[in-house]
């Protein structure tokens, strides 16, 4: 690890950084290839600790970020939703490994999202960069149980796509109870936090592949 760097505070997570490295040489988990880039990723993933409860999803969990930093910092019990078998075997290895109350859950956050022991089960759900924010919601929404928060990672928000989040949080049942902006607004990095306030209709999520095509309220989005 680089020396100018100090060490992380809890050891699984230099653990964790190692496997993901191990790993990426590989297989492709993450564009991160060095242990700078993928503490990064780790110190990135903490950022949501705050505002995450138990029990947590994290949906298309890839490598791990953020629910393996999550689980690591706080031993909150969750599932990891991931639909790569490659990648799903990683977390799998990786849960084993650092013993951590995670189940992993392979297959697209769609089907999960229907799933009776899954659906309106949890706290909390946290997604990093996954697709346009009105598809995130439609992904992570169903998933909580009325009262929990959606807390969710993202880039620089247009104001279109903001206007289409907000109208589809309606839709399925929640509202954008705030933007908290991470580095100052030239870095753009943001966590949306998003309340479950009434249940998700049955139809929502939609097919598999239809909430990331056609995102809800977002011009060219359907109803499929």
């Amino acid at each position: 690890m680089n020396a100018e760097r100090p060490a992380l505070a809890d050891a699984r997570l230099e653990r964790y950084v190692a496997l993901v490295l191990e790993r990426n040489a590989v297989q492709n988990l993450t564009a991160a290839r060095t242990p700078d880039a993928v503490f990064e990723h780790v110190r990135d993933s903490l950022s949501v600790v705050p505002y995450v409860r138990e029990p947590f999803v994290d949906i298309g969990s890839g490598g791990g970020f953020p629910g393996i930093p999550i689980a690591i910092a706080t031993s909150y019990r969750g599932v990891l939703v991931e639909s790569v078998v490659k990648k799903a075997r990683f977390l799998e290895e990786v849960v084993r490994e650092l013993a951590l109350p995670l189940e992993v859950r392979v297959g697209r956050a769609e089907d999960a999202g229907r799933a009776p022991e899954l659906r309106e089960r949890f706290a909390s759900a946290t997604a990093r960069a996954v697709s346009s924010l009105p598809a995130v919601l439609e992904l992570t929404i169903p998933f909580l149980s009325v009262g929990g928060l959606a807390v969710l990672q993202r880039g620089r928000l247009e104001a279109r796509e903001r206007t289409a989040a907000h109208d589809a949080s309606i839709v399925l049942g929640a509202t954008i109870e705030d933007d908290v902006a991470l580095g100052g607004e030239l870095d753009g990095r943001r966590i949306v936090l998003v309340r479950k306030v009434a249940p998700t209709g049955q139809r929502f999520p939609r097919r598999a592949g239809i909430p990331a095509k056609r995102p809800l309220c977002f011009e060219g989005g359907g109803d499929d």
